[in-house]
């Protein structure tokens, strides 16, 4: 197997696919703390959107519905938890910036 940009990008983003419903499964079914249990949700839905995204980038094929659906929802999810992690960042944070 030759190794392009393309292949490995797409390798790289199964990886992230995987750490992120590793993040799910972990904030799902051993965090109990809320805050914590969140901002594990929140990485693992950043990890696997974007790796989703990369996936979609760099396919051969044509883009179907549900690959343009993807282009455009992806963003806001990755945004809303980026959102959420900067909000439930430790409070010491906030006033050292």
């Amino acid at each position: 197997m030759e190794l392009t940009p393309a292949s490995l990008a797409c390798l790289v983003s199964w990886g992230a696919t995987g750490l992120g419903v590793g993040l799910w499964g972990w904030s799902w079914m051993r965090e109990t703390n809320p805050i914590q249990k969140q901002r594990f949700m929140d990485c693992g839905i950043v990890l696997v959107f974007a790796a989703t995204l990369v996936r979609v980038v760099v396919q051969d094929r044509a883009m179907t519905p549900i690959d343009w659906a993807l282009v455009f929802l992806s963003p806001l999810f990755i945004a809303a938890a980026l959102w959420r992690l900067a909000r439930t960042a430790c409070p010491g944070d906030a006033e050292r910036r």
